[in-house]
């Protein structure tokens, strides 16, 4: 199992969305967990397991080193081995708090968000309802879905992942062959859980509710997400905030 650094790192790490200084902590806070991990990793070792371009590998491995966190060594057959120094190790553990810290704060937005949507949906007798999206945010929402009256009938993630489980709750390819479980072979709304690229995912779901009959009222965004929906209807995407206000526009 990966520990905190190596998750952070891959899934946050060659975000181009993210903050720089925060994109750059969690990949320093990756290198520095994966060098802790094995004095013998490899450049080309970091940049597979952080997700990483292997330049970019080598280039914070430099800079770790210039900072005092990392001491390389020479190593047989023209190989080098890096150790954390006092200063590396002082570093690592205040850059895993920090993203702990991120994450319960992320967590526990994600949690309050989507039950607020949830118990819109219940209000409204939408009680079919799809994911739109893997990860950490849609486990937060198939957490607080089961504290509402609603079921959640599928997560869409795409094919690469269809056939598999989020939190228990099967993954399907698209909007479509989520409908195809629901009983009836219909959902009532969807929910938007894509943190990877939250505008694109809310362009395809958009298209994809469409063509089974779903206005846009029915696709629902946590306002964490921070979508725009004006480039489909006026007033934006429906988020947690909105739709509490009852506006459905």
């Amino acid at each position: 199992m990966q520990d905190v650094g190596s998750r952070t790192a891959r899934a946050l790490g060659d975000d181009k969305d993210l903050p720089a200084n925060e994109r750059e902590a969690h990949i320093v806070l990756g290198v520095l967990t994966a060098v802790d991990r094995d004095s013998r990793v490899s450049q080309r070792m970091i940049s597979r397991e952080l997700g990483i371009a292997l330049g970019l590998a080598n280039a914070y491995l430099k800079r770790c080193v210039r900072k005092g966190l990392i001491k390389m060594t020479q190593a047989p057959l023209n190989r080098y081995a890096y150790y954390l120094t006092p200063k590396g190790f002082h570093e690592k553990s205040k850059l895993t708090v920090e993203y702990l810290t991120v994450s319960f704060d992320f967590f526990r937005r994600a949690r309050r968000q989507c039950r607020e949507l949830f118990e819109v949906c219940a209000v409204r007798d939408w009680r079919r309802l799809a994911l739109y999206g893997d990860g950490e945010l849609a486990e937060a929402a198939i957490l607080s879905a089961a504290e509402c009256p609603v079921a959640l009938v599928a997560v869409v993630a795409g094919a690469t992942t269809a056939g598999g489980r989020c939190a228990g709750v099967r993954i399907t390819a698209d909007l479509a062959s989520a409908s195809s479980l629901s009983e009836g072979g219909t959902i009532d709304a969807v929910v938007l859980t894509d943190v990877k690229a939250p505008q694109a995912a809310y362009d395809r779901v958009f298209a994809e509710a469409a063509a089974l009959g779903l206005d846009a009222t029915r696709i629902l965004v946590p306002a964490l997400l921070n979508v725009s929906g004006r480039s489909h209807r006026t007033g934006g995407a429906p988020t947690a905030r909105a739709t509490i206000r009852g506006e459905d526009s």
